[in-house]
């Protein structure tokens, strides 16, 4: 009984040196392969999160296979496994098994590192110019969701004779909006606090609310499931509440918060209280249905008005320099480019469609730029440009399409090109319009 004990302690003690090799690891990959891509791209005035993302592309599915999401169904890279399990006295066989259990933690962090995002995002931004510009976001938000659905699935349908459920699937994709990259980029380019940026941001909340309203009923089509219109009111209902209440607590909120954070004492006291505003208010999105990415950007909203912002600001970029950059990477290795390689014959239908996708999913967003009225110069372009991103919204969507079998092979590789080419386009293009002049707006109105 004593050796089967003994090998039992020495393996269980192999499985934890692993998982602790292949954590650290993957820190180690993304964080030098994100900051040598950044470093290289920023030199040529370019967007850094354009850098984590290619980065995550060239160590991921697409490349080296250092660092490979599991629904992706890549294996790592077998120097990899091979060095792995030599440290851990583990066949490099069971270290693909260990890797894909451990993953969950990397994307829990990555997550964290969204909402570390989003939240500063809320911190930073202007209650006063968000109320202001409010209708003009929400008319760039229906316009942003309703164009590229609109020109997606009627093109699918009538030139390509694609079938009407994956058809506005494929729509519905196009409607997404990144708000954690237009963020990432207008932050960096210093333009968050503008009229065009204040837009770009109040648009891109609503549009992940209305894509949450969409999902739920292509969800609802795609498997079979009566649509039924008492769910999606109370979907709506929900949403339309959470953005009254957040509005509230931003102007009632604070003082009470201060109240607390100045009789705290202990280290620590300012990102700790933070981060549980942070934590109940993604609580609450979640609990009533709504994506938790909007809780976190609530919950910088509502601190925004408080007199320790700066110092909450302060506590919460680093945790955004580390786990965004985190986030960032892992979409760029969700991502196969082998369904671009026209020289194989299954990637040309593909093809076809994708450009014809590209080309809908940029003019639907573009001309969304153009959709509202206002009395003050406005750079109308950078509004369209700032809606294009689909990054991780758009993985999502493709994620879920592929699980319910709603996709065929060209279709679905269609949809991912789609994504990357928005995803990679906008911080570019961005940054191309940006640099030709000062923003229209410095001052916020």
């Amino acid at each position: 009984m004593i050796v089967p004990t003994i090998l039992l302690e020495l393996s269980h003690h192999q499985v934890e040196v692993a998982e602790t090799l292949i954590g650290v690891g993957s820190f180690v990959v993304i964080f030098v392969a994100a900051r040598t891509l950044a470093e290289l791209l920023v030199r040529f005035q370019l967007p850094s999160i354009l850098g984590e993302l290619i980065a995550g592309v060239l160590i991921g599915a697409s490349g080296l296979h250092l660092v490979v999401p599991p629904e992706t169904h890549a294996e790592l890279n077998a120097g990899m496994l091979r060095l792995l399990g030599g440290l851990a006295d583990i066949p490099p066989s069971e270290i693909q098994g260990i890797y894909e259990e451990s993953f969950p933690i990397l994307k829990g962090i990555s997550t964290l590192g969204l909402y570390a995002l989003l939240f500063l995002t809320g911190l930073e931004s202007e209650l006063d110019e968000l109320i202001a510009v409010g209708a003009q976001a929400s008319t760039v938000a229906l316009a942003g969701v309703v164009l590229p659905f609109a020109l997606g699935t009627a093109g699918l349908m009538a030139i390509f004779h694609v079938d009407l459920i994956p058809a506005v699937f494929a729509g519905a994709s196009m409607t997404a909006t990144s708000i954690g990259i237009t963020a990432s980029v207008f932050s960096e380019l210093e333009y968050l606090k503008t009229r065009e940026g204040q837009i770009v941001i109040g648009a891109a909340v609503l549009d992940d609310i209305l894509g949450i309203v969409i999902l739920a009923v292509v969800v609802a089509l795609g498997v079979g499931g009566d649509l039924e219109a008492g769910p999606i009111i109370k979907l709506c209902a929900a949403a339309a509440l959470f953005v009254v209440v957040a509005l509230v607590l931003s102007r009632t909120a604070a003082p009470g918060f201060d109240w607390l954070l100045d009789r705290l004492k202990a280290p620590g006291e300012v990102i700790v209280a933070s981060f549980l505003v942070l934590c109940l208010c993604c609580f609450a999105a979640t609990a009533i249905g709504l994506e938790a990415a909007l809780g976190a950007f609530a919950a910088g909203l509502i601190l925004s008005s408080s007199k320790h912002t700066k110092a909450i600001q302060g506590s919460v970029v680093p945790l955004v320099s580390l786990f965004a950059t985190i986030f960032f990477v892992l979409i760029g290795t969700s991502m196969d480019l082998s369904v671009i390689n026209p020289a194989d014959p299954a990637n040309r239908a593909g093809l076809v469609v994708a450009a014809f996708l590209l080309v809908a999913a940029i003019a639907g967003k573009l001309v969304s730029g153009w959709s509202f009225l206002s009395d003050k110069p406005t750079n109308r372009l950078v509004v369209g440009l700032g809606m294009m991103p689909r990054g991780e919204v758009g993985l999502i969507f493709l994620g879920l399409g592929t699980s319910a079998g709603l996709l065929t092979p060209s279709l679905e590789a269609a949809i991912l090109l789609m994504v990357i080419g928005t995803t990679f386009l906008a911080p570019v293009l961005l940054r191309l319009v940006l640099s030709r002049k000062d923003p229209v707006a410095e001052q916020p109105a």
